[in-house]
């Protein structure tokens, strides 16, 4: 049975969490849990969440081991920019564009 987690709106640029996404896809849970622990970057800190929440999903289903969960997928897809002016050279104006992530991880068992 598969189990779900999505965090929308994540102040992480979709770039930077792709690049622990792919760490971790295909992964066991424990063991990407692990990986994830001793990673020092803000996207590890974020998927351990997620992953920990889509586990505490699984665990609601009588019929779901959850030892033997492992990470089907992870997508990571961009969500709204928010835009902001930088001063610049000669009376212009830059823009600076923040990005944000909407993160889905879904879990399976083996």
């Amino acid at each position: 049975m598969e189990a779900k987690a999505l965090v929308r709106n994540i102040r992480i640029s979709p770039q930077k969490a792709r690049l622990v996404a792919d760490l971790v896809r295909g992964r066991e849970v424990g063991a990407a849990l692990n990986t994830l622990r001793f990673m020092p970057k803000k996207g590890a800190r974020i998927l351990r969440k997620l992953i920990e929440s889509a586990v505490a999903n699984a665990s609601q289903n009588e019929t779901t081991d959850v030892d033997n969960l492992y990470i089907k997928s992870i997508h990571v897809d961009g969500g709204p920019m928010l835009k902001r002016i930088r001063p610049m050279a000669m009376g212009r104006a830059g823009r600076i564009l923040k990005r944000t992530s909407h993160i889905t991880v879904v879990l399976d068992e083996q």
